[in-house]
C-alpha cells in the first residue's frame, strides 16, 4: 500500500502563517482529486481547527466546496513527563494509522517546542517553515553574531530538524525536504530585505533547506479565515476578484510549483482514468 505523504508546518514561533499556508496547500491538492487529512496539534489555540470549522459552515452554502478529514490532537496534561511523552506518541500514531489510505496528510504544528511538535517533524516527507521577512524571526533558524551576521549559528530549532531528520532515516530510510518560507514579505524593495535574503542564501547551504518566497502581507488571508475559504474558492464564492486577489493568486500558483509536493500513484491513476474515459466519449 501506498504511504501517505506527510507535509508538516513547522517552525517554534507563532504568527508566520503557517495555519494560513497549511489550509492553502490542503484545498490544492484536495482539488486535485486527492483525499486529504488535516492535523492540528496546536490544538490550545487551534487556528488550523478553526480554519476547517469555517470552511465547513460555509460549505453549507457553497456546497461544492472540499473540505479535509480533520483531526486536532491535544498535549497530554499527564505531569509525569515521560507518561506524558508516551500518551502524546501513542495518540499521533494512533492518528496517523487512521489516515494510512489518505494521499496527503498535513500536519500543522504549535509555535514552540513541544514532544508532539518535534515528533511530528520526523513522520515529515515535507517540512515547510515559514518565517517572517525579519531579523528578530531569523534568530528562530539561527544565532548572529552582534556586529558579525556572517557568523552564522544554527539555533535550538534548527538543530531539532537535524536530530529529527536523522530520527526519521533511522525509522524508515527516508529524507525529509526542509523547506524555510520567506512569508509575508513586504512588496517594497528594502535593505534589511536584502540582507535577509543574503543570508538565508548561505545559510541554506550549509543546514540543508530550500528557500522560497511566500506571500505578501495581505489583508485578504485574514478575510478568508473567518469564511474558512482560500484564494481557490474566490470563483466558486461568487468573490469579486480586485488587483490585490489576483496577485496572491499568482504568489500562490508560484509558491505550489515550487513546493514540489510528488503526485501521488493513485491520483495520476485516477487522472489517466478521467483522460481515457474523455478520449473514448
Amino acid at each position: 500500500m501506498l504511504e501517505p505523504y506527510v507535509v508538516v508546518l513547522g517552525n517554534e514561533k507563532g504568527g508566520t502563517g503557517k495555519s494560513t499556508i497549511a489550509m492553502h496547500l490542503i484545498v490544492s491538492l484536495l482539488r486535485q482529486g486527492a483525499r486529504v487529512a488535516s492535523v492540528d496539534l496546536d490544538a490550545r489555540q487551534g487556528t488550523l481547527s478553526h480554519y476547517v470549522a469555517n470552511r465547513q459552515k460555509t460549505k453549507r452554502e457553497y456546497s461544492d466546496l472540499l473540505v479535509s478529514e480533520h483531526a486536532s490532537v491535544l498535549a497530554s496534561s499527564n505531569r509525569d513527563r515521560g507518561l506524558a511523552d508516551t500518551e502524546d506518541e501513542q495518540h499521533l500514531t494512533q492518528v496517523l494509522e487512521r489516515y494510512k489510505e489518505y494521499d496527503y496528510i498535513v500536519i500543522d504544528t504549535p509555535g514552540n517546542d513541544t514532544f508532539l511538535s518535534r515528533l511530528a517533524h520526523s513522520f515529515a516527507d515535507t517540512l515547510i517553515t515559514p518565517l517572517n521577512d525579519s531579523f528578530i524571526d531569523l534568530d528562530m533558524l539561527i544565532r548572529l553574531e552582534p556586529g558579525d551576521v556572517d557568523k552564522l549559528r544554527p539555533s535550538t530549532y534548527a538543530a531539532m530538524v537535524w536530530d529529527q531528520k536523522k530520527e526519521k532515516a533511522s525509522r524508515s530510510g527516508g529524507n525529509v525536504d526542509w523547506i524555510v518560507l520567506r512569508n509575508r514579505l513586504n512588496p517594497l524593495y528594502s535593505k534589511n530585505k536584502e540582507e535577509m535574503h543574503r543570508i538565508l542564501t548561505l545559510l541554506s547551504k550549509r543546514i540543508g533547506f530550500r528557500l522560497l518566497a511566500g506571500f505578501c502581507d495581505r489583508v485578504i488571508f485574514r478575510e478568508l479565515f473567518i469564511n474558512g475559504t482560500t484564494l481557490l474558492d474566490l470563483t466558486d464564492t461568487g468573490t469579486a476578484l480586485t488587483l490585490s486577489h489576483v496577485a496572491a493568486r499568482k504568489e500562490l500558483k508560484d509558491l505550489l510549483a515550487a513546493l514540489e509536493i510528488p503526485v501521488q500513484k493513485k491520483i495520476k491513476l485516477q487522472q489517466l482514468s478521467v483522460e481515457n474515459e474523455r478520449a473514448s466519449a
